[in-house]
Protein backbone atom coordinates (compact mmCIF):
# COMPACT_ATOMS: atom_id res chain seq x y z
CA UNK A 1 0.00 0.00 0.00
CA UNK A 2 1.23 3.51 -0.83
CA UNK A 3 0.52 5.96 1.99
CA UNK A 4 0.71 9.69 1.36
CA UNK A 5 1.99 11.37 4.54
CA UNK A 6 0.67 14.94 4.46
CA UNK A 7 2.70 17.00 6.91
CA UNK A 8 4.32 20.27 7.89
CA UNK A 9 7.10 19.98 10.44
CA UNK A 10 8.00 16.44 11.50
CA UNK A 11 7.40 16.50 15.26
CA UNK A 12 7.74 13.59 17.68
CA UNK A 13 4.13 12.54 16.95
CA UNK A 14 4.87 12.33 13.23
CA UNK A 15 8.14 10.48 13.84
CA UNK A 16 6.25 7.84 15.84
CA UNK A 17 3.71 7.41 13.04
CA UNK A 18 6.44 7.23 10.38
CA UNK A 19 8.33 4.59 12.39
CA UNK A 20 5.14 2.55 12.73
CA UNK A 21 4.37 2.83 9.02
CA UNK A 22 7.92 1.86 8.08
CA UNK A 23 7.65 -1.15 10.35
CA UNK A 24 4.88 -2.52 8.16
CA UNK A 25 6.54 -4.45 5.36
CA UNK A 26 3.80 -3.79 2.82
CA UNK A 27 3.76 0.03 3.12
CA UNK A 28 5.49 2.54 0.87
CA UNK A 29 5.60 6.07 2.27
CA UNK A 30 5.14 9.11 0.02
CA UNK A 31 5.88 12.37 1.84
CA UNK A 32 3.61 15.30 0.98
CA UNK A 33 5.08 18.44 2.57
CA UNK A 34 2.38 21.11 2.67
CA UNK A 35 5.08 23.81 2.57
CA UNK A 36 6.17 22.57 -0.85
CA UNK A 37 2.90 21.22 -2.19
CA UNK A 38 1.49 22.76 -5.38
CA UNK A 39 -1.69 20.87 -6.20
CA UNK A 40 -2.14 19.91 -9.84
CA UNK A 41 -5.70 18.85 -10.68
CA UNK A 42 -4.39 16.85 -13.66
CA UNK A 43 -1.59 15.07 -11.81
CA UNK A 44 -2.73 13.64 -8.46
CA UNK A 45 -0.25 11.81 -6.18
CA UNK A 46 -0.23 8.07 -6.79
CA UNK A 47 -1.20 6.88 -3.31
CA UNK A 48 -3.87 4.62 -1.84
CA UNK A 49 -4.56 6.73 1.22
CA UNK A 50 -3.51 10.13 2.60
CA UNK A 51 -2.74 10.44 6.33
CA UNK A 52 -3.09 14.10 7.31
CA UNK A 53 -0.68 15.49 9.93
CA UNK A 54 -0.54 19.20 9.09
CA UNK A 55 -0.01 21.87 11.74
CA UNK A 56 -1.78 24.63 9.80
CA UNK A 57 -5.57 24.19 9.77
CA UNK A 58 -6.15 26.05 6.51
CA UNK A 59 -3.57 23.98 4.65
CA UNK A 60 -4.94 20.74 6.07
CA UNK A 61 -8.53 21.58 5.25
CA UNK A 62 -7.91 22.70 1.68
CA UNK A 63 -5.45 19.91 0.91
CA UNK A 64 -7.94 17.31 2.14
CA UNK A 65 -10.71 18.86 0.06
CA UNK A 66 -8.54 18.80 -3.06
CA UNK A 67 -7.29 15.25 -2.49
CA UNK A 68 -10.77 13.93 -1.79
CA UNK A 69 -12.12 15.74 -4.83
CA UNK A 70 -9.50 13.90 -6.87
CA UNK A 71 -10.79 10.58 -5.52
CA UNK A 72 -8.17 9.90 -2.82
CA UNK A 73 -9.02 8.25 0.50
CA UNK A 74 -8.04 10.56 3.40
CA UNK A 75 -7.67 10.17 7.16
CA UNK A 76 -9.13 12.31 8.46
CA UNK A 77 -11.70 13.27 5.87
CA UNK A 78 -12.25 16.88 4.81
CA UNK A 79 -15.61 17.11 6.55
CA UNK A 80 -14.04 16.03 9.84
CA UNK A 81 -11.34 18.69 9.56
CA UNK A 82 -13.93 21.33 8.68
CA UNK A 83 -16.11 20.56 11.70
CA UNK A 84 -13.34 20.01 14.24
CA UNK A 85 -11.21 22.93 13.07
CA UNK A 86 -13.92 25.52 13.71
CA UNK A 87 -15.32 25.64 17.26
CA UNK A 88 -18.60 27.10 16.02
CA UNK A 89 -19.10 24.19 13.62
CA UNK A 90 -18.04 21.78 16.37
CA UNK A 91 -20.64 23.17 18.77
CA UNK A 92 -23.32 23.13 16.06
CA UNK A 93 -22.56 19.50 15.18
CA UNK A 94 -22.61 18.42 18.83
CA UNK A 95 -25.92 20.21 19.34
CA UNK A 96 -27.48 18.61 16.25
CA UNK A 97 -26.45 15.17 17.49
CA UNK A 98 -27.60 15.70 21.07
CA UNK A 99 -24.11 15.50 22.56
CA UNK A 100 -23.83 17.38 25.90
CA UNK A 101 -21.53 20.39 25.94
CA UNK A 102 -21.10 23.58 27.99
CA UNK A 103 -23.66 26.27 27.25
CA UNK A 104 -22.58 28.32 24.23
CA UNK A 105 -23.45 31.59 22.52
CA UNK A 106 -22.29 32.74 19.08
CA UNK A 107 -22.46 36.47 18.40
CA UNK A 108 -21.57 38.62 15.40
CA UNK A 109 -20.95 42.07 16.90
CA UNK A 110 -19.35 43.44 20.07
CA UNK A 111 -22.75 44.57 21.31
CA UNK A 112 -24.49 41.24 20.82
CA UNK A 113 -21.48 39.41 22.27
CA UNK A 114 -21.60 41.53 25.43
CA UNK A 115 -25.31 40.86 25.77
CA UNK A 116 -24.74 37.12 25.30
CA UNK A 117 -21.99 37.11 27.92
CA UNK A 118 -24.23 38.78 30.48
CA UNK A 119 -27.06 36.38 29.69
CA UNK A 120 -24.76 33.42 30.33
CA UNK A 121 -23.40 35.00 33.49
CA UNK A 122 -19.80 35.46 34.56
CA UNK A 123 -17.34 33.87 34.30
CA UNK A 124 -17.30 32.87 30.62
CA UNK A 125 -14.59 31.78 28.21
CA UNK A 126 -14.13 33.65 24.95
CA UNK A 127 -12.45 31.48 22.29
CA UNK A 128 -11.29 32.09 18.73
CA UNK A 129 -13.36 30.05 16.30
CA UNK A 130 -10.14 28.62 14.84
CA UNK A 131 -7.20 27.89 17.10
CA UNK A 132 -5.40 25.22 19.09
CA UNK A 133 -2.99 24.53 21.95
CA UNK A 134 -5.05 26.67 24.33
CA UNK A 135 -3.93 29.92 22.69
CA UNK A 136 -5.91 33.19 22.71
CA UNK A 137 -8.45 31.93 25.24
CA UNK A 138 -9.84 34.56 27.59
CA UNK A 139 -11.53 33.84 30.90
CA UNK A 140 -13.80 36.82 31.49
CA UNK A 141 -14.89 37.48 35.07
CA UNK A 142 -16.73 40.80 34.82
CA UNK A 143 -18.19 43.39 32.46
CA UNK A 144 -15.06 45.56 32.41
CA UNK A 145 -12.94 42.65 31.22
CA UNK A 146 -15.60 41.69 28.66
CA UNK A 147 -15.69 45.17 27.14
CA UNK A 148 -11.90 45.32 26.93
CA UNK A 149 -11.38 41.89 25.37
CA UNK A 150 -14.22 42.34 22.88
CA UNK A 151 -12.83 45.68 21.74
CA UNK A 152 -9.33 44.25 21.34
CA UNK A 153 -10.60 41.29 19.34
CA UNK A 154 -12.72 43.50 17.09
CA UNK A 155 -9.88 45.92 16.32
CA UNK A 156 -6.78 43.72 16.39
CA UNK A 157 -8.14 40.31 15.48
CA UNK A 158 -8.16 38.54 12.14
CA UNK A 159 -11.19 37.34 10.21
CA UNK A 160 -11.47 34.40 12.60
CA UNK A 161 -11.90 36.78 15.55
CA UNK A 162 -14.71 38.79 13.97
CA UNK A 163 -17.30 36.28 15.19
CA UNK A 164 -17.50 35.73 18.93
CA UNK A 165 -17.64 32.22 20.41
CA UNK A 166 -18.69 32.46 24.06
CA UNK A 167 -18.75 29.41 26.32
CA UNK A 168 -19.99 29.18 29.90
CA UNK A 169 -17.00 28.62 32.17
CA UNK A 170 -16.94 25.16 33.74
CA UNK A 171 -14.89 24.75 36.90
CA UNK A 172 -12.37 22.00 36.12
CA UNK A 173 -11.01 21.62 39.66
CA UNK A 174 -7.52 21.33 38.24
CA UNK A 175 -8.07 18.80 35.47
CA UNK A 176 -9.96 17.74 32.39
CA UNK A 177 -9.99 14.56 30.28
CA UNK A 178 -8.69 13.93 26.78
CA UNK A 179 -9.98 10.73 25.16
CA UNK A 180 -8.47 9.25 21.99
CA UNK A 181 -10.87 7.80 19.45
CA UNK A 182 -9.67 5.64 16.56
CA UNK A 183 -12.51 4.47 14.35
CA UNK A 184 -15.07 2.68 16.52
CA UNK A 185 -12.81 2.51 19.58
CA UNK A 186 -12.01 4.87 22.41
CA UNK A 187 -8.49 3.48 22.77
CA UNK A 188 -7.19 5.53 25.71
CA UNK A 189 -7.75 8.59 27.86
CA UNK A 190 -5.67 10.88 30.04
CA UNK A 191 -6.28 13.39 32.78
CA UNK A 192 -4.68 16.73 31.95
CA UNK A 193 -3.85 18.43 35.25
CA UNK A 194 -2.68 21.96 35.96
CA UNK A 195 -2.96 24.68 38.59
CA UNK A 196 -3.88 27.02 35.72
CA UNK A 197 -7.43 27.01 34.36
CA UNK A 198 -6.01 26.09 30.93
CA UNK A 199 -4.92 22.44 31.25
CA UNK A 200 -3.51 21.77 27.76
CA UNK A 201 -0.23 19.87 27.90
CA UNK A 202 1.11 22.40 25.37
CA UNK A 203 0.61 25.00 28.12
CA UNK A 204 2.26 23.02 30.89
CA UNK A 205 -0.46 20.56 31.90
CA UNK A 206 0.67 17.09 32.98
CA UNK A 207 -0.75 13.81 31.64
CA UNK A 208 -1.78 10.82 33.73
CA UNK A 209 -3.82 7.76 32.91
CA UNK A 210 -7.59 8.03 32.98
CA UNK A 211 -9.48 4.72 32.90
CA UNK A 212 -11.81 4.55 29.91
CA UNK A 213 -15.12 4.00 31.67
CA UNK A 214 -18.25 3.10 29.73
CA UNK A 215 -19.43 6.71 30.15
CA UNK A 216 -16.21 8.18 28.80
CA UNK A 217 -16.04 5.70 25.95
CA UNK A 218 -19.65 6.13 24.90
CA UNK A 219 -19.63 9.94 25.02
CA UNK A 220 -16.31 10.14 23.16
CA UNK A 221 -17.62 7.92 20.37
CA UNK A 222 -20.79 10.01 20.12
CA UNK A 223 -18.72 13.18 19.85
CA UNK A 224 -16.46 11.62 17.21
CA UNK A 225 -19.48 10.45 15.22
CA UNK A 226 -20.92 13.97 15.32
CA UNK A 227 -17.73 15.19 13.63
CA UNK A 228 -17.80 12.46 10.99
CA UNK A 229 -15.67 9.78 12.66
CA UNK A 230 -12.05 8.88 12.05
CA UNK A 231 -9.11 9.61 14.36
CA UNK A 232 -9.88 12.36 16.87
CA UNK A 233 -9.16 13.50 20.41
CA UNK A 234 -12.19 14.46 22.49
CA UNK A 235 -11.75 16.90 25.36
CA UNK A 236 -14.18 16.29 28.22
CA UNK A 237 -15.09 18.37 31.26
CA UNK A 238 -16.34 16.90 34.53
CA UNK A 239 -19.24 19.03 35.72
CA UNK A 240 -21.60 18.24 38.57
CA UNK A 241 -21.37 14.50 38.14
CA UNK A 242 -21.75 14.54 34.36
CA UNK A 243 -19.38 14.78 31.42
CA UNK A 244 -19.51 17.56 28.83
CA UNK A 245 -17.68 17.67 25.49
CA UNK A 246 -15.49 20.75 25.37
CA UNK A 247 -13.70 20.34 22.01
CA UNK A 248 -12.85 17.72 19.39
CA UNK A 249 -9.43 17.72 17.67
CA UNK A 250 -8.73 16.11 14.31
CA UNK A 251 -4.89 16.26 14.04
CA UNK A 252 -4.48 14.94 17.54
CA UNK A 253 -1.21 14.97 19.44
CA UNK A 254 -0.51 11.86 21.49
CA UNK A 255 3.21 11.74 22.29
CA UNK A 256 2.69 12.64 25.97
CA UNK A 257 -0.06 10.06 26.38
CA UNK A 258 1.60 6.81 25.31
CA UNK A 259 3.62 6.26 28.48
CA UNK A 260 0.83 7.57 30.71
CA UNK A 261 -1.77 5.17 29.29
CA UNK A 262 0.39 2.23 28.25
CA UNK A 263 -1.40 2.24 24.89
CA UNK A 264 0.56 2.26 21.63
CA UNK A 265 -1.55 5.01 20.07
CA UNK A 266 0.45 5.35 16.82
CA UNK A 267 0.08 1.60 16.24
CA UNK A 268 -3.68 1.90 16.65
CA UNK A 269 -3.81 4.85 14.23
CA UNK A 270 -1.72 3.13 11.57
CA UNK A 271 -3.71 -0.11 11.86
CA UNK A 272 -6.88 1.93 11.30
CA UNK A 273 -5.42 3.78 8.31
CA UNK A 274 -4.32 0.53 6.67
CA UNK A 275 -7.49 -1.38 7.50
CA UNK A 276 -9.27 -2.72 4.39
CA UNK A 277 -12.55 -2.61 6.32
CA UNK A 278 -12.18 1.13 6.90
CA UNK A 279 -11.44 1.76 3.22
CA UNK A 280 -14.42 -0.38 2.21
CA UNK A 281 -16.72 1.79 4.36
CA UNK A 282 -15.90 5.04 2.52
Amino acid sequence: MRVGFLHSLIRKDEKLLIAELRGRGDVELVFLDDRKLAFDFRNVPDVDVVLERCINHSRAMHALRLFEGAGLDCVNRYEVSRRCGDKILTAASLQECGVPQPEVRVAFTEESALKAIEELGYPVVLKPAVGSWGRLLSRINDRHAAETVLEHKAILGSYHHSIFFVQKYVEKRGRDIRAFVVGDDCVAAIYRSSEHWITNTARGGTASNCPVTSEIGELSLRAAAAMGGGVVAVDLLESGGELLVNEVNYTMEFRNSIEATGVNIPERIVSYVLSPDRAADR
